[in-house]
């Protein structure tokens, strides 16, 4: 069954504010100032490439700051290969999961479980969608479990417990891991699905 992306909310809303501040912000400071995209995500404290993925171009970022325009994630493209959809995904997280919002937020989600519930709820639901992709195109199915467990979970731990830069080396080393595991469309017999303890805006099923 064909499933509609669920966009986490809190993490892509509050890469936005922080765009937009910065923005605001350095116009203030210095009217006519030359702004760049390295600029404005030094001071927003997001990487260069989450703001051309969401904007493409500086014009058109000015443009939705003046009109006050929400930009939501971008959906990944299908690249033809469940390998090449989980690159671009984990990509697109790391890049979100290393800016300073983020930071915040994750640091909201330690003290408040029901938040951390539902952030948990949309990556399981993404997971789900780039799962279906794989079965429209006759691919092996994965199971959303496994890929939480061998590729975002080792992701979310260098970088929020440990402060680590993560490589595009490495995302791929965990991809190609991941995609090379036996177990990779196995469900776990010895450990509930996160599905059973995430909250989800809409049915998984």
């Amino acid at each position: 069954m064909a499933r509609t992306l669920i966009r986490p909310g809190g993490r892509s809303e509050r890469i936005q504010i922080a765009v937009h501040g910065a923005v605001r912000d350095l116009m203030a400071e210095e009217a006519g100032q030359e702004l760049s995209i390295a600029l404005i995500a030094a001071r927003a404290e997001v990487p260069p490439s989450t703001i051309y993925r969401r904007w493409q171009t500086l014009p058109q970022l000015l443009a939705d700051v003046a009109n006050h325009h929400f930009v939501p994630d971008a959906i990944p493209p299908d690249t033809g290969s469940f390998r090449g959809d989980l690159a671009v995904w984990v990509e697109q997280a790391v890049d979100d999961f290393s800016s300073g919002p983020m930071h915040a937020l994750f640091r909201e989600r330690l003290t408040n479980v029901k938040i951390a519930q539902i952030s948990a709820g949309y990556t399981y639901m993404n997971l789900l969608y780039l799962c279906d992709r794989c079965q429209g195109r006759g691919e092996p199915v994965p199971d959303a479990d496994r890929i939480i467990d061998l590729v975002f979970a080792p992701i979310v731990y260098r970088i929020f417990f440990t402060g680590q830069i993560i490589t595009k080396a490495y995302q791929l080393e965990l991809v190609d891991m991941a995609i090379s595991s036996g177990a990779l469309q196995i469900p776990f017999d010895g450990q509930t699905s996160v599905r059973e303890y995430a909250i989800f805006e809409n049915d998984p099923e």
